[in-house]
């Protein structure tokens, strides 16, 4: 393994645009516009490019002007070369504080499946040049996604992002959610945030519109994220915690009405700030907490960006709320909630239009990119509760198999609990609604692959129905930078990986306690994923490796996890 370059440092190589040198002042003073007043301010784009939701004729593009206190006017250019001698597409956008001085442009007229590179302009300063790409159409061979999850600021480097930004084989970045973190400085994952020089702003937690505007800054001045915006276009869709831990659609687990004001109010300051600062085109003008849409790469692939969180998701169930008074589960009251056909995670809306997707799809493969983990994840209780670890557990299992004789009463009341879902945020605790999807893509023939993210862990699922039939395959992502599993559960990770691997039938493997991103390839005749992991996140260098790839073949008789 070689160090790997800083990614911005990579991108100014390859284009040679020496303008991505944010601290240089090359080109980012001089921009002048006026206010109403007269006044002159200096006008500047330190939080970079970026492109996104790219179509086969066109892509949303993306900038910030910094430094002025009234709209003034940026023109915006797309050329075929770095050097803008053939410009395609061009216009002139308004920056303004009522969308908090971004600039958002539908960039159309393009050709399918072409690169292209854009830049903006305020009076004479130039911004960063950026790199997209617009989706291909008709045959297509191949298709390779980069996905992320849970990009935790003051955990540690974005150096999976910086990984990515090296490579020049990417068609999009799929980012399934947990982009921001809302928590105040010193909460969740922030224990090493002050030598990282990564103390989050503002200092509070997330709660107005300026709070999570001034959060979405903070993160793109990051130089990693910052390179890879400005190299390739994004698919992105929210999860909880651009938003509040645990977000449901009327509340959310880190959101108190009685000292935090009115969720409604929240939930819409962090979608309007999400809307601003990410290069997403929106869907229904008239309701943008509308984020589900799909992305078709010819007849290859579809992309469809799925909400669990906001739109339709009933609130969690709690194991709490189903607790017998000497201290075991209420297993009868728990099935009966988990199959409750009302409880829902997309919502009747969401829904429909996904079975319309896929009636209408003639698309190989159909990818879900959504934000929880689909697979049955059931562990056995005292694992799920943490009441005894996995090599622990191990150790008694195998007692019970060698020496019975030897374990105690207490010792055999733990072996027969049963098992039950691990996390109740997942589809786990929403099993019905689970069925749902499955029970379309079944319907409908489909070739089914469920990007997840969320848990910062790394894991790959064989998709059943509660039948046994197998359905599809689960890819799920680690985090950039959120600790795993490794963080709670003190077991060697090894030891922990083998042994969820072991338990839980459908799962086919584990990485619980590394940080990194996977990249999806599909093809004709397989889709494959591999999951790459960087060897800290830390410290400013960096190594990274690709530690395993599972792949997928297409029809009826296949759909599911093969070793590649």
């Amino acid at each position: 393994m070689q160090p790997i370059k800083p990614a911005r440092r990579q991108f100014i190589r390859d284009l040679g645009l020496a303008t991505l040198v944010l601290g240089s002042g090359a080109g980012l003073s001089g921009c002048v516009g006026s206010d109403s007043d007269g006044d002159k301010t200096k006008a500047s784009f330190v939080h970079g490019v970026a492109s996104g939701d790219p179509l086969a004729d066109r892509v949303i593009l993306w900038t910030r002007v910094s430094g002025i206190t009234s709209t003034v006017d940026v023109a915006w250019e797309v050329s075929t070369d770095d050097r803008f001698s053939t410009v395609v597409a061009s216009g002139t956008a308004n920056a303004a504080e009522a969308g908090d001085f971004t600039v958002k442009v539908d960039a159309t007229g393009l050709a399918a499946g072409q690169s292209y590179y854009f830049r903006f302009k305020c009076g004479s300063v130039t911004s960063p040049v950026g790199r997209t790409r617009t989706l291909p159409a008709g045959d297509v061979s191949q298709v390779r996604l980069a996905v992320f999850s849970c990009s935790n600021y003051p955990a540690g480097y974005f150096h999976a992002y910086a990984d990515v930004a090296a490579r020049d084989d990417i068609d999009a970045v799929v980012h399934l959610g947990d982009y921001i973190y809302e928590y105040e400085r010193g909460g969740y994952a922030s224990a090493d945030a002050e030598a990282l020089g990564r103390l989050v702003e503002p200092a509070g937690e997330l709660l107005t519109l300026d709070d999570y505007r001034r959060r979405h800054a903070q993160y793109r001045t990051d130089p990693d994220l910052l390179a890879l915006h400005a190299r390739a276009p994004f698919i992105v869709v929210w999860d909880d915690h651009e938003v509040a831990n645990d977000t449901w659609k009327d509340g959310a687990e880190n959101h108190d009405p009685a000292t935090e004001g009115a969720f409604t109010e929240r939930r819409a300051a962090a979608i309007r700030a999400f809307n601003e600062w990410l290069p997403v085109r929106t869907a229904d003008a008239a309701n943008p907490e509308r984020i589900y849409r799909s992305f078709d790469f010819g007849s290859l692939v579809s992309l469809h960006m799925l909400d669990t969180r906001i739109i339709g998701r009933d609130r969690q169930l709690a194991y709490a709320d189903f607790m017998n008074p000497d201290g075991s589960l209420d297993t009868t009251a728990f099935g009966a909630a988990m199959a409750d056909p009302a409880r829902q995670l997309l919502g009747t809306e969401q829904s429909a239009w996904l079975q319309g997707q896929f009636a209408a799809s003639p698309a190989l493969w159909q990818i879900l990119g959504q934000q929880v983990v689909m697979g049955r994840m059931w562990l056995p209780a005292p694992i799920a509760t943490q009441a005894i670890g996995f090599g622990a557990y191990a150790a008694l299992a195998a007692q019970a198999q060698t020496a019975p004789e030897t374990l105690t009463a207490e010792q055999l009341a733990m072996l027969s609990q049963p098992s039950i879902p691990y996390n109740l945020d997942a589809w786990d605790g929403y099993a019905v609604a689970r069925e749902t999807v499955l029970g379309m893509a079944r319907a409908y023939d489909k070739n089914l692959i469920v990007l997840s993210g969320d848990t910062h862990n790394a894991w790959a699922n064989d998709l059943q129905d509660s039948d046994g039939n197998q359905v599809g395959v689960e890819f799920a992502t680690t985090s950039v930078s959120s600790p795993g599993l490794e963080e709670y559960i003190t077991d060697d990770p090894a030891v922990v990986a083998a042994g969820v691997v072991q338990i839980v039938e459908p799962l086919k493997y584990a990485n619980t306690s590394e940080r990194g991103y996977m990249l999806v390839t599909a093809t004709a005749t397989a889709c494959e994923a591999e999951w790459h992991f960087v060897s800290s996140v830390k410290t400013p260098g960096f190594t990274s490796r690709l530690e395993k790839t599972l792949g997928v073949l297409p029809g009826s008789g296949n759909r599911r996890l093969v070793e590649v």
